[in-house]
């Protein structure tokens, strides 16, 4: 098989090297040509230097697999390849873009011939070694085309990946994929957080972690990566209690409230993360004057030192 990869990340990166260790000829194009160049010299993948070679470079019909950021730079990259593909060459998502953004594109192009596949993908870092989750959405015969790449991609050739549905699929369980993985993570935190205030007891959180990695109800991937870090460093000092959020766990809350389906998981844990990048800190300043207003208690800063 031969395919295209634009957008050359760590994501993106990382799967040209899998797929060309796997056996699939990877043509790829990256804004900046020095990655690509690089990463030709490494793997023997072929570097174009724009889209139109990039194009080009395939057989028809011509399989494009984009792993550029969600939004605006995936819109316009779409929109440049619109011209340059043909009837029944097909266009594969694969960036964690908004599962109806990808239903709006499947339709779009659909009036022109192209097929299209949106593929929620997972595995981060580790997806080079270990091989990355697939979750895909798009027709029978689109899904086709790209399922060699996806054997070679996944975990196994049977593990690991799954047609999920029509389009919009993919990205729909990729979507609610990561509102759960907000839930977990959160779940961790607020557990460990409670054993570290516990200073009496002195607990070796490193120790307790990689023992609930084994034979625990809890244990999980996140574990392992916890107990990791754990290890090296209990106290965390260097680290900035900021955590960021990718949009999906938005999506995932509005998609409860679409749905009038109940997720308090997923949402409170959401909700943290704003309060983690300091959305909450207006409403804090507010409960210590309505505090200090109706009891006359003091404010933080009037405290004595």
């Amino acid at each position: 098989m031969k395919m295209g990869i634009a957008g050359l990340g760590r994501m993106g990166a990382n799967m040209a090297r899998r797929l060309q260790r796997g056996g699939v000829e990877v043509v790829a194009w990256n804004r900046s040509a020095d990655v690509t160049r690089e990463l030709a010299a490494e793997t023997g993948l072929t570097a174009v230097a724009s889209l139109a070679q990039l194009v080009e470079a395939l057989p028809s019909p011509r399989v494009v697999w984009l792993m550029l950021p969600a939004g605006e730079i995936t819109e316009a990259t779409i929109a440049h390849l619109l011209p340059l593909l043909n009837p029944d060459d097909l266009l594969v998502e694969g960036a964690n873009s908004y599962y109806k953004d990808s239903m709006r594109r499947a339709a779009m192009l659909q009036q022109a011939g192209i097929q299209f596949v949106d593929a929620g993908v997972s595995g981060g870092i580790w997806g080079l070694d270990n091989g990355y989750a697939l979750m895909l959405g798009g027709s029978n015969k689109a899904f086709e085309l790209v399922e060699p790449a996806v054997r070679v991609l996944a975990p196994g050739p049977q593990t690991g990946w799954l047609h999920c549905g029509p389009a919009g699929s993919g990205h729909f369980v990729k979507m609610i994929h990561n509102g759960i993985e907000y839930g977990m993570m959160q779940a961790y935190a607020e557990g460990f957080a409670l054993m570290k205030a516990r200073a009496d007891f002195d607990l070796d959180l490193g120790a307790i972690a990689e023992m609930w990695r084994h034979g625990s109800v809890v244990r999980s991937w996140l574990l392992d990566l916890t107990a990791d870090f754990l290890a090296a460093d209990q106290q965390l000092e260097g680290v900035a209690p900021v955590v960021a959020d990718s949009g999906e766990g938005r999506w995932t809350a509005l998609e409860a409230v679409e749905q009038g389906v109940p997720a308090p998981v997923m949402s409170l844990a959401l909700m943290m993360r704003y309060a983690s990048q300091g959305s909450g800190d207006y409403s804090a300043k507010l409960l210590a004057k309505m505090r200090q207003g109706f009891g006359g208690h003091a404010l933080a800063d009037d405290q004595p030192s």
